[in-house]
């Protein structure tokens, strides 16, 4: 039976969660705020830039995606003094509002540098990963990470600041929340890697190892040679990604205008049109979407309730994914040569038959209404 968090509506099969006492890691988080001195943590970010001060070069790298929270980043690094580079890792299947909000980005006066990877290899990797670990977005996951930290030992710039630690505001286990530094040991376990290496993909055979140059991080040697180190912003200020939207808006972002599918709202993941499918899948294999991890942010957060939270993700999530920011899945399965019967049949594959209903009688075949979703089973969110 699935159990939720008593505070939000995180289920327990969410991978890493850690539910005690009926809270789940990301409540237990939040609800230490309170007692941070967030006046010592701003004193000690402006310490770091300070030590990171390059007077002819830059201070650091920012990883970017045009987005709410880099938009934030980028507006609170210049208030600081700071001279970043901002590096994008181009997303699988960018959006019109995608490239929008990069180009909005650069003008808010910054060196902007965007590394694209070879497409056609993407697109066999976004195949690859989705038939074979149900993650579609691995190429990107990926090369968010590495890409910035393959940039900063080649340009020589140490200090790469992230916007959130997503195993502390999402929850995960304790010893990755405690952290606002990057470490290498946290990039091999949260940094993109989960299910897949490139070592992995170059064993399976149809790639060479130029292939995947960028979905590589460098060397222990070339890291200390570097002096790379990262840390999170969301550790120095108290992070809300509301919050950051607004500002963000403030300052040119372009939302959907609307809730975006399968979220409550309209601010957040306007980059990839993959996405939809990477969301969705998160669904069929652990029974909860983006409406939940969103509704549990602003549960925290005191927005909602927990029963308008419950009601919004009955509304929102798991919804078969026939569109994405307008786009019809059919045209996203196109680019990367797959049509819908291959699709759904990888649907069907990954589908946890412990959460989800399956008709009797028909040697566990999915039940589906007419839409194509599917009805959990065994759903104690009370």
């Amino acid at each position: 039976m699935i159990a939720y968090c008593t505070t939000c509506v995180m289920p327990d099969t969410r991978p890493d969660v850690d539910i005690q006492d009926g809270q789940c890691g990301a409540c237990h988080n939040y609800a230490q705020r309170g007692a941070v001195d967030w006046a010592e943590r701003d004193r000690a970010l402006c310490q770091i830039l300070e030590h990171h001060h390059n007077p002819s070069g830059y201070d650091c790298i920012v990883p970017v995606s045009g987005g709410k929270d880099s938009t934030f980043q980028v507006l609170k690094l210049l208030a600081l003094g700071a001279n970043p580079l901002c590096v994008t890792a181009t997303t699988c299947d960018l959006s019109e509002i995608g490239r929008a909000n990069i180009e909005n980005l650069k003008s808010l006066g910054v060196d902007y540098v965007e590394v694209t990877t070879n497409p056609r290899v993407r697109a066999k990797l976004n195949r690859l990963a989705l038939t074979t670990i149900g993650d579609i977005s691995w190429p990107e996951h990926v090369s968010i990470f590495t890409i910035p930290v393959r940039l900063s030992v080649q340009m020589k710039i140490p200090l790469i600041v992230w916007g959130e630690n997503p195993q502390n505001e999402y929850g995960g286990p304790a010893a990755a929340a405690e952290g606002h530094a990057l470490t290498r040991q946290w990039l091999g376990r949260f940094g993109g890697l989960l299910g897949m290496r490139a070592e992995d993909i170059l064993k399976r055979g149809g790639f060479d190892a130029r292939d995947l140059v960028q979905y590589q991080y460098p060397s222990d040697e070339d890291l200390a040679s570097t002096g790379t180190t990262g840390i999170f912003l969301g550790y120095y200020y108290p992070w809300d990604g509301c919050g950051n939207a607004m500002m963000a808006q403030a300052h040119g972002m372009t939302t959907y205008g609307r809730a975006v599918e399968g979220a409550m709202v309209d601010y957040e993941n306007l980059d990839n049109v993959q996405t939809g499918i990477h969301d969705y899948f998160c669904w069929l294999k652990h029974g909860f979407g983006r409406a939940t991890q969103q509704a549990s942010l602003h549960v925290r957060r005191g927005r909602i309730t927990r029963d308008d939270a419950l009601d919004v993700v009955a509304k929102c999530d798991g919804k078969f994914p026939w569109t994405y920011l307008g786009v019809p899945i059919e045209e996203t399965l196109g680019r990367i040569g797959m049509s819908l019967d291959e699709f759904i049949a990888v649907c069907d594959r990954f589908t946890n038959r412990e959460i989800f209903r399956t008709r009797s009688g028909s040697g566990g075949q999915l039940w589906k209404d007419e839409d194509g979703n599917l009805e959990r089973i065994n759903d104690d969110n009370e």
